[in-house]
């Protein structure tokens, strides 16, 4: 069983920049793609970015050129930088993997709230 723990959610300027890491626990790391998601109150949840085990990234392009996505193989993490912030940033960010073989994200943390004031 895969479990996910994110942490560096919180409180910025627009402008500013945060930081969210997630923790990957329970499964070979490097047969999992990772993702972070995104929801909005009142909105549905969206994928910000995701990694291959290559390091082959994806990043939406609401968001591209602001934030960076990266892990880190040997300690079973994945890095989201974000920088530039806006208000339409804010909602909570959801950490999750899917097996190289699966199409569909299967897991997910429990998330982490990242607030972006204007």
């Amino acid at each position: 069983q895969v479990e996910l723990a994110e942490s560096g959610g919180g409180l910025v300027q627009a402008g500013g920049s945060l930081r969210l890491s997630c923790v990957f626990y329970g499964r070979t790391f490097s047969s999992y793609v990772l993702g972070w998601f995104r929801q909005a109150s009142g909105k549905e949840r969206e994928l910000v970015a995701q990694i291959t085990p290559g390091a082959s990234t994806y990043e939406a392009d609401s968001v591209k050129g602001r934030f960076t996505l990266s892990r880190d193989n040997a300690g079973n993490l994945v890095y989201l930088q974000m920088n530039s912030l806006k208000p339409e940033d804010t909602g909570i960010y959801y950490c999750a993997a899917k097996h190289l073989s699966t199409s569909d994200f299967s897991y997910w943390g429990q998330g982490t709230q990242v607030t972006v004031s204007s």
